[in-house]
């Protein structure tokens, strides 16, 4: 009888068939979070990102963009990481690439 006791294992050490179990439902909330976050944020957050580096690829001289700032201008000349924005004519600003929000579809 006592070796059978000792066969199936005690509550107090944790390696009963119970122990396991309610170790396994502990991780269950965990894992259900960890999937809630993955759909709501961190997706969502790559999708977002993917689109705008192919916005930025995208980029070439004469288009009419809008900077992260909210100012409007042309692209006068492109280089990998540096732009120059004709804002009006003959006003030329520099910015860098990543600071493009969008590509403006109408005429200024």
């Amino acid at each position: 009888m006592f070796g059978l006791a000792l066969a199936m294992g005690s509550p107090a050490d944790g390696t009963s068939a119970g122990g396991m179990m309610s170790q396994f439902q502990g991780m269950i909330p965990l894992v259900f979070m960890f999937a809630i976050f993955y759909f709501l944020l961190i997706r969502p957050q790559q999708k977002k990102a993917k689109e705008h580096r192919a916005l930025l690829d995208g980029l070439k001289k004469g288009d009419q963009v809008v900077t992260a700032g909210g100012m409007h201008g042309r692209i006068s000349v492109l280089d990998d990481q540096l732009l120059t924005l004709e804002v009006a004519s003959g006003v030329n600003i520099k910015i860098n690439k990543g600071f493009i929000a969008s590509v403006n579809k109408f005429s200024l």
